[in-house]
C-alpha cells in the first residue's frame, strides 16, 4: 500500500482512504456486510477511515457509522493500531435531510459521543468540523475542539467544506491538519477557489469528499469518452481512472471513495496501480471541463 503523511503531522496513513458513508444511509447494506467491506479494505491496507456522526438515516440513528466502524475494527483479528479514523461533526439529520448546526453547545456533546461511539478508550485520531455554520463564527465552532483536543478527546482537527479565508480563520483557533471538500470532475472548485493550492502549500492532507461525482453521476462515467477509452487502454474501471486523476492533481490528495461492497474497495485500491500521463490527466481535465 502506498502511504502519505497526515497533514504536517507524523501520523502516516494510505493513500487512498475508505469513505463510510453508503454503509450507514437508509439504502445501506446488512451489517454483515458493512463490516466484510471494512475488513477487505483492512486486509488491502487502507488505513485511513472516514466517517461522520451524521452518516445515519435520521436524527434517531446519530451515529450510526461510527459505532458500526468501531465494531468493525474491535471484531477484526489483524493490527489496528495503525488506522487513522476521521470523523466529523456539525450536521443534523432531521428526518433524513441535511442541517447545519455550529453551535458550540451541541458540537461539544457531538464531540463527546462520537468519542464514545468510536470506543472511548483513545483520543478521537481526527475531528472534522462538517461545516460552517453563519449562525456562529468559525471560533465559536471551533473552540470545542480546541478544548477537546486540550482535554485528550481529540487528537487532531480538520475542517471540512471551507474556503482558503475560513482554514485560515480556523488555524487561528486551533491546529489544522486536513480539509475535505467536494472535488470530482464534476465539481473542480477546489482547482480554481485557491484551496487546493493552499493545502499543498501549507501541507495539510486534502481529502475531496465524492470524489466519484456521487449515487447520481457515477453511472455517468462510462458516457464520458475520454475516461471510459482511458479505463479501457489501461484495463481498469472508469473509476479508478477518476481516483488517479484526483491523486494526479497534488501531492496533498487524498480520496475517500466511499464503499458498501467488497468490490468497490478492491477496486478503489486498484486505482493506487494506475499512472496518468500529463496528456492523459489533460485529457479528463478538457472532458469534465
Amino acid at each position: 500500500m502506498q502511504t502519505t503523511q497526515l497533514g504536517n503531522t507524523d501520523v502516516t496513513i494510505s493513500a487512498i482512504g475508505l469513505g463510510g458513508m453508503p454503509m450507514s444511509l437508509s439504502s445501506r447494506p446488512p451489517e454483515s456486510q458493512a463490516i466484510e467491506v471494512i475488513h477487505r479494505a483492512l486486509d488491502l491496507g487502507v488505513t485511513l477511515i472516514d466517517t461522520a456522526d451524521s452518516y445515519c438515516k435520521d436524527e434517531s440513528d446519530k451515529h450510526h457509522n461510527e459505532r458500526l466502524i468501531a465494531k468493525a475494527l474491535q471484531q477484526y483479528e489483524g493490527d489496528t493500531s495503525k488506522v487513522t479514523v476521521a470523523t466529523k461533526g456539525g450536521l443534523m439529520r432531521p428526518n433524513g435531510d441535511w442541517t447545519r448546526n455550529g453551535n458550540p453547545e451541541h458540537l461539544r456533546e457531538t464531540i463527546r459521543v462520537s468519542f464514545e461511539a468510536l470506543g472511548g478508550n483513545k483520543p478521537i485520531d481526527v475531528w472534522q468540523y462538517h461545516a460552517p455554520d453563519p449562525d456562529y463564527t468559525i471560533e465559536e465552532a471551533l473552540t470545542p475542539a480546541k478544548e477537546a483536543v486540550e482535554s485528550g478527546l481529540i487528537r487532531f482537527v480538520g475542517v471540512s467544506n471551507f474556503s482558503v479565508d475560513q482554514i485560515k480563520q480556523a488555524r487561528d483557533v486551533v491546529e489544522i491538519v486536513s480539509v475535505q471538500n467536494q472535488y470530482n470532475p464534476w465539481h473542480r472548485q477546489p482547482e480554481f477557489d485557491g484551496v487546493l493550492e493552499y493545502c499543498e502549500q501549507e501541507g495539510l492532507t486534502f481529502l475531496p469528499w465524492s470524489p466519484l461525482g456521487g449515487s447520481r453521476r457515477v453511472s455517468r462515467l462510462e458516457e464520458i469518452p475520454a475516461i471510459a477509452n482511458l479505463a479501457q487502454e489501461k484495463g481498469v474501471s472508469v473509476y479508478a481512472i477518476v481516483l488517479a486523476w484526483l491523486r494526479a492533481k497534488s501531492p496533498c490528495v487524498v480520496p475517500i471513495p466511499g464503499a458498501s461492497k467488497v468490490t468497490s474497495i478492491e477496486d478503489s485500491v486498484a486505482s493506487l496501480n494506475v499512472t496518468l500521463s500529463a496528456t492523459e490527466i489533460q485529457q479528463v481535465d478538457r472532458a469534465s471541463a
